[in-house]
């Protein structure tokens, strides 16, 4: 059946960083549910890459970042967003500090992701995010929240080095390298893992390892979007 086109607009801040947000995009426009072009969404996408680090930001060597992420939030929704998204996990450490005061729905990817993680593995999963994530205890806190639980990864340097390497534009690198810690995980719990950096879904993707057993932040947060634009909708894995 023909989708019928949204009416609501999404915008999206990326470059956090652009290769990831250019992963989303292409999620948004494979995942949904449209035939031809006149029945996929608006996005206004503002590509920001210029904002400080995040997991920098986090750990005190960097420079916070709060303030031009809620520029680039706010400029969406003045250039006629009507709804926000962040495909970027370490920012929504800043962003939780105003998300309330938005003027329009902002999509939380680690609530989506969460729930996504729950679906598939209620028993609790492996959580790979940056350094700055963890440390945060971001993900620790909404899984808490909703009683499920996450199993900490030892490696977290040569995980946070995955994520560096997707931003170099070494995919094929960081997917080996990712590809030596799950499999290390799975010896001792097989279970599904949480890339819950957005750079990682990528990486993943270059592992060869199992789609089904992996936990995407990025397709969590696509497929929160569309529902919202679409209702009714959801996305059959």
């Amino acid at each position: 059946m023909s989708a019928i086109a949204p009416q609501k607009v999404l915008g999206v801040l990326g470059g956090m960083g652009p290769a990831a947000s250019a992963e989303f995009m292409r999620l948004l426009a494979c995942r949904a549910p449209a035939e031809k072009d006149q029945e996929h969404p608006k996005v206004y996408l503002l590509s920001d890459p210029g904002i400080p680090d995040r997991t920098a930001a986090v750990e005190g060597t960097g420079d916070d970042p709060t303030n031009r992420i809620r520029e680039g939030l706010e400029k969406l929704a003045i250039w006629g967003a009507d709804i926000l998204a962040c495909p970027c996990n370490t920012a929504h450490v800043f962003i939780d500090r105003f998300a309330a005061d938005l003027p329009v729905p902002f999509l939380h990817i680690v609530e989506e992701t969460v729930a996504a993680a729950r679906a598939k593995s209620p028993t609790g999963s492996w959580l790979l995010a940056t350094t700055g994530t963890i440390r945060s205890g971001l993900y620790a806190g909404c899984a808490r929240r909703c009683g499920y639980s996450f199993h900490a990864v030892g490696a977290q340097d040569q995980v946070q080095r995955c994520v560096e390497l997707v931003k170099a534009g070494a995919e094929e690198e960081s997917g080996e390298l990712l590809r030596s810690i799950v499999e290390d995980l799975w010896r001792t719990r097989d279970i599904p893992v949480v890339t819950a950096c957005t750079e990682l879904p990528l990486a993943y993707a270059a592992s060869g390892l199992p789609v089904e057993k992996n936990v995407s932040s990025l397709a969590a947060l696509a497929d929160a979007c569309l529902a919202a634009l679409y209702p009714g909708w959801r996305f059959a894995d």
